[in-house]
């Protein structure tokens, strides 16, 4: 099997080094060849310069340096569009995922298995931050209608082909697990071992993961949209049940009001009548918004490679001269 393996760093150029040292080891035992991707996001010099070392000083790592800060996510995509063999495995720069674990994420990687997560056997963040992480996962699994998304993780493994599901993919607001699951329903998660963070602190806060499961779900999914349309079948539903009350109180001689019968039941049924006009221009606007994402109509499974493709073109313009 041949691995690329994808890195996106934010001041880490304490733990590159160890992590590069640990990846060279642990990897020949069980792939027959691999690359490391350590993609720099932003204007991090000191990460920056460590990562261009450890490029000169190993055969199989290269570099890459965005022009600003643009995320992990786009980073992410970034590294996986350089990536030159059949399979990619993406983690963390911080040393909590081990690369000895790779292991058990390709073992998982089976004929009927595109993508495998790596789920750590007990949570590695605080209480606060990890009620917020499994919020979020809840929220994309639930919005977008992604299966096993409270198992995703950052230590993932997926075989190349996947990456041309979403190879039109653009804006800001990148996310590497949802651009996955247009590709492929094949996918698991296993147990595996991960350490406390070597230094610092984790640059994902509760206020980042918030925005972050906002910009998942108003732009990947339409069902905010949809919610509209809902309300509106509602109003509707509720504007029928006060003009039946409306005419019994009419006929039966208790309205004491004239006139208040005609009106509630007007306001009830334009009410209506406009909630489900803005629901169905949604529905146009929401069609409009995710063929805009890039999103394949299909995508054909390919299998394994005997040996490492062909180095995409892309990938020179993503190093820095």
């Amino acid at each position: 099997m041949y691995v690329s393996v994808v890195v996106p760093c934010y001041r880490s150029a304490a733990t590159l080094p160890a992590l590069v040292s640990r990846l060279n080891d642990a990897l020949p035992g069980f792939v027959s060849d691999f690359e490391i991707l350590l993609v720099v996001d932003g204007g991090d010099i000191d990460t920056w310069t460590t990562a261009r070392d450890l490029e000169q000083a190993h055969e199989r790592v290269q570099a890459f340096r965005l022009s600003r800060n643009y995320g992990q996510h786009n980073a992410l995509v970034a590294g996986v569009r350089a990536a030159s063999h059949d399979v990619i495995v993406t983690m963390d720069d911080d040393l909590q995922h081990r690369p000895e674990e790779i292991q058990v994420l390709l073992t998982a990687l089976t004929d009927d298995i595109d993508l495998v997560y790596g789920v750590p056997e007990r949570e590695e963040h605080g209480a606060t931050r990890s009620l917020a992480s499994r919020l979020a996962k809840a929220g994309l699994e639930r919005a977008m209608s992604v299966d096993g998304a409270r198992q995703i993780s950052a230590f993932r493994a997926f075989r190349t082909y996947l990456r041309d599901g979403f190879a039109q993919l653009n804006g800001p607001h990148a996310c590497l697990d949802v651009a996955l699951s247009w590709g492929t329903t094949g996918s698991t998660a296993v147990t595996v071992r991960m350490d406390d963070r070597a230094h610092g602190r984790s640059n994902y806060t509760v206020r980042m993961l918030i925005r972050h499961t906002l910009n998942m779900v108003l732009g990947y999914s339409t069902g905010p949209l949809r919610i509209v349309t809902y309300l509106g079948f509602l109003a509707a539903l509720m504007g029928l049940l006060l003009f039946v009350l409306m005419l019994f109180l009419y006929f039966s001689g208790q309205t004491q009001v004239a006139g208040f019968t005609t009106v509630a039941c007007m306001v009830a049924i334009f009410s209506a009548a406009q909630l489900l006009a803005i629901g169905v221009l949604g529905e146009y606007v929401g069609r409009i918004h995710t063929n805009g994402l890039g999103r394949p109509t299909y995508l054909v499974r390919t299998p394994d490679l005997p040996a490492a493709a062909a180095i995409p073109a892309g990938r020179k313009a993503l190093v820095e001269s």
